[in-house]
């Protein structure tokens, strides 16, 4: 068996930790149809898992752009659901 590093394996737990409470704040976000918090959500999200970004460019600059990339797309999504709902709200009037 391999050894184990106890203060990796609680960076391991705290960090999925905080991903999983971050993403199900981003859906109850996406489902109450609030754009801001969506993006911003989305972003942090995207911060807490960026450690693969650093990893694999060695650069962590990236992760800023990763972050806007994805606040972006969060907001331009919630904001073609949301016209897409009146569409379909003013169609059922």
């Amino acid at each position: 068996m391999a050894h184990l590093d106890l203060w990796l394996a609680l960076g391991v737990v705290v960090s999925t930790a905080a991903t999983d409470a971050v993403y199900v704040m981003f859906n109850a976000a996406v489902s109450a149809q609030r754009r801001v918090p969506a993006a911003t959500w989305s972003s942090v999200w995207y911060l807490l898992s960026a450690f693969a970004v650093i990893s694999y460019t060695k650069n962590w600059v990236y992760v800023c752009f990763a972050a806007a990339g994805s606040w972006i797309g969060a907001y331009a999504s919630m904001t073609l659901l949301r016209k897409a709902k009146g569409a379909r709200g003013s169609e059922a009037v």
